[in-house]
């Protein structure tokens, strides 16, 4: 039998505050022009994202508190294990780093699937994120292709759903029907400006609690 596959942004989606947004509250001068720069597109949105990482400086003691003040959502190690006891797979798919990412995933005791940014933290150099090697979901544009991700997913299921927040995920999202669309914050909003169906959320557990309600096993 074909796995179900959830697909899941990470900043914003699994967590409640995104690691951007931290570290610029954090760290107000680490972003320069930047991110204007990816808006007029100057920048990539993976290169303006590599250029404010790499301007934090701080002991990583400092990363971790910042990381832990994401909060991933509390219920995210039990709800992954309710949906694999269905058949589902949970899949990571960031444009963000997998440094921090991987750490509050196994903080919580949670083993699944992500691709995201490659990356180290050094004290004097910050956080050095890098582009994925050449793979089926390589982007130049976000490092990680969620599109790609998604569509490899439909190849292999029957059962497919997305779940995100932000401008990244509006194109995986449209991939996915509606009724296994999850979105919150921007992409909420952006769905609906367009007319497209999808099933809001606040706390990224009830994604999981929607799926399991419905049979879709």
């Amino acid at each position: 039998m074909k796995k179900s596959i959830l697909i899941s942004d990470f900043d914003g989606t699994m967590t409640r505050f995104d690691f951007y947004d931290l570290v610029c509250r954090e760290f107000p001068n680490i972003a320069g022009d930047f991110w204007p720069q990816y808006e007029r597109g100057e920048l990539t949105h993976f290169e303006a994202l590599r250029l404010i990482f790499a301007g934090i400086r701080a002991p990583e003691a400092k990363l971790l508190s910042i990381i832990e003040a994401m909060q991933l959502d509390p219920q995210c190690r039990k709800a992954v294990g309710e949906l694999d006891a269905r058949g589902w797979d949970v899949v990571v798919a960031s444009a963000g780093c997998d440094w921090y990412i991987k750490r509050l995933l196994a903080a919580q005791g949670v083993a699944i699937t992500v691709y995201a940014n490659p990356g180290e933290f050094f004290p004097d150099q910050g956080l050095v994120m890098q582009l994925p090697p050449p793979s089926p979901f390589f982007s130049a544009e976000l490092g990680v292709n969620k599109v790609a991700v998604v569509r490899e997913a439909l190849k292999n299921s029957d059962r497919v759903a997305f779940a995100g927040d932000g401008r990244p995920d509006l194109a995986p999202a449209l991939l996915v029907p509606p009724h296994r669309r999850f979105a919150k914050s921007w992409l909420a909003k952006k769905l609906h400006e367009i007319n497209e169906d999808f099933r809001p959320f606040e706390d990224w557990h009830e994604v999981p609690a929607m799926l399991i309600k419905e049979g879709a096993s």
